[in-house]
């Protein structure tokens, strides 16, 4: 099973996967997290991306993608290649030879979770801290979803706190049951 929490950034998508992490471990899931593969990009990204650094970003993307969900039951990505294209088509506009690869590859994921636009980006060494910017990906991926029918999982701006629980609410019945901590022991 895949799933990839989605948005523009500097709005917790990272900090929500490490925190479904945790909480598939603790039941005891076989999780694997793909982190947000731009950050390795060896081309400049953000605004000043290019046409060949976002193919790096989206190949090594789905590399990650292929190589976590090979090796385990579940895999939760920081982005997925949807929100990476995202940032091509705001840097270079229409890529219709990237609209097949794009196409095939969003059924790959069993859940999107869209993570709300509700504050700036703040400086990491990476993040472009651009309002402008970050409002733009944020619509442009909003923009994708819709003409491609997609329905992620909103969560609500107004429901924070409890955002790791919703995603649990979602993915609960696809994951496998809880095992007892002790079985209880068969009757002679």
């Amino acid at each position: 099973m895949k799933i990839a929490l989605i948005g523009t950034h500097g709005v917790g998508k990272t900090t929500l996967c490490f925190e479904l992490a945790a909480r598939l471990k603790r039941r005891d899931v076989d999780v694997e997290m793909v982190r947000e593969v731009a950050r390795r990009c060896p081309l400049p990204i953000n605004r000043e991306t290019s046409a060949q650094a976002q193919a790096w970003i989206l190949h090594e993307q789905m590399a990650a993608e292929i190589e976590a969900a090979a090796h385990h039951e579940l895999v939760i990505c920081d982005r997925s290649v949807l929100d990476n294209y995202c940032y091509l088509l705001h840097a270079t506009g229409p890529q219709p030879a990237w609209e097949p690869l794009i196409a095939a590859w969003l059924p790959t994921y069993d859940l999107l979770v869209k993570v709300p636009l509700w504050t700036a980006p703040r400086w990491d060494g990476v993040r472009d801290t651009d309002l402008a910017f970050q409002r733009a990906i944020d619509t442009l991926l909003d923009q994708q979803l819709a003409a491609r029918r997609l329905a992620p999982l909103h969560l609500p701006l107004e429901r924070q706190q409890q955002w790791g629980e919703l995603v649990m609410e979602r993915l609960h019945p696809l994951l496998h049951p809880i095992p007892p901590l002790f079985p209880e022991e068969e009757a002679p």
